[in-house]
């Protein structure tokens, strides 16, 4: 099933304790030509997040189970390009 990135990062955008945050296709170890939706996100100053909390607000939204992120990173920022771009290419270097 092919996924918009885009409509669950405006989702969890709304997240109360997510400041930024990028999702991506990781190349899913068990099956070959795979990929496992994976959120990569910078928590607020002084929060923590789990993956089963991402899950549940997805699922408040009515989001099908097949698009909630599967693996959640946790990073400090987020590369980005002189204009403000994410650089997924990046994020997908360092997180796989």
């Amino acid at each position: 099933m092919k996924i918009a990135p885009e409509e669950i990062e405006a989702l969890l955008a709304g997240h109360p304790k997510i400041a930024d945050l990028a999702v991506v296709g990781i190349a899913d170890e068990r099956i070959e030509g795979e990929q496992v939706v994976t959120a990569v996100v910078v928590p607020k100053e002084g929060e923590t997040i789990e993956l089963p909390e991402l899950r549940a607000f997805l699922r408040d939204k009515g989001v099908a189970g097949y698009k909630e992120p599967r693996k959640l990173v946790v990073v400090e920022t987020l590369p980005r390009n002189p204009l403000g771009k994410v650089l997924k290419r990046e994020i997908r270097a360092t997180v796989s």
